[in-house]
């Protein structure tokens, strides 16, 4: 081989290993960079979810005592603004990763009257601001809701503590009160629906006399808890969605869209004597030391 064909072949090598060096470097350095670029730019457009929910119906009662040593609770027009309550912070607040309101409880001295148990939860107002405002079984009443356990502690056993995320309580009409002289118009809950170590569980009421006359079915006594019902499929931490459907005479709870529990009886019928609303958050059952749970409302509906 000549030395000119040398040469040339020597700096066309020479010049091959410069280029190919010089791209590695630069590819190297471009796909750093990009990553870094990307991550900003995923950080900074990353939005802020908000849950799908109109509180201009809802009055929350909250696990702390107000100055008169009662819950503390904020009616609408406050609530709708409730995340920039500094009182409410701790028990109500919006989780904007996940796109849901969270309701925090825990044993506290805070007691709503006829229980033990404390409660982060909402009330349903038909009229905003009012409780005098309420439906019955007739006129008909439906929610849906999507909602996950988020966190919660276990008993001395190692089981989860349980809770009741949505209700429908049962409420005397001023004209009952005072026709039964109870010192207030709280009536029994005919649905308490409860997160229990994974599972969703139904309790209702049934008569203990179905033959009762009406103004008996007004008292407490005459009403007994079922013995309840556990839905097939476990939610542990997962989302589900639950939809209630009240008509005359009829109740029906619904998971995830297809599994469906029916209760049409002379229980249901004669429930009609009472007024109703709608409840959902989280009523904790539990005063262990220490005790709490967490759970998210991602959506929550109701129409009449």
């Amino acid at each position: 081989m000549s030395n000119i064909r040398k040469e040339i072949l020597i700096a066309l090598l020479i010049g091959f290993i410069s280029v190919s060096a010089t791209c590695q470097k630069k590819a190297s350095g471009i796909s750093e960079t990009d990553v870094k670029v990307e991550r900003k730019k995923k950080k900074r457009n990353k939005k802020v979810k908000l849950p799908k929910i109109d509180l201009s119906h809802w009055k929350v009662t909250l696990p702390v005592t107000n100055d008169k040593g009662k819950p503390f609770e904020i009616e609408p027009p406050e609530i709708l603004d409730f995340a920039a309550n500094e009182i409410a912070k701790p028990y109500m607040y919006i989780d904007s990763t996940a796109g849901a309101i969270v309701f925090h409880a825990m044993p506290t001295a805070s007691k709503t009257r006829n229980t033990k148990y404390t409660r982060s939860e909402l009330r349903e107002q038909m009229e905003p601001g009012s409780n005098s405002v309420n439906w019955t079984f007739a006129q008909g009443g439906n929610l849906k809701a999507k909602i996950a356990m988020d966190e919660t502690t276990k008993d001395s056993k190692g089981k989860y503590h349980r809770t009741i995320i949505l209700q429908i309580h049962g409420r005397l009409t001023n004209e009952q009160r005072d026709l039964i002289g109870a010192d207030d118009n709280n009536a029994p809950p005919i649905l308490k629906i409860y997160w229990d170590k994974g599972k969703v569980r139904v309790k209702t009421k049934v008569l203990k006399n179905v033959n009762a006359p009406d103004v008996a079915l007004l008292h407490e006594e005459a009403w007994d808890d079922d013995k309840g019902f556990n839905f097939e499929q476990e939610v542990g931490f997962r989302k589900f969605t639950i939809e209630v459907k009240v008509s005359e005479g009829k109740m029906v709870v619904v998971l995830n869209g297809n599994e469906f529990k029916v209760y049409e009886n002379i229980h249901m019928r004669r429930w009609g004597v009472f007024e109703n609303y709608f409840k959902a958050g989280n009523y904790f059952q539990s005063r262990d030391e220490g005790a709490y749970s967490k759970v998210k409302f991602y959506e929550l509906e109701v129409s009449h």
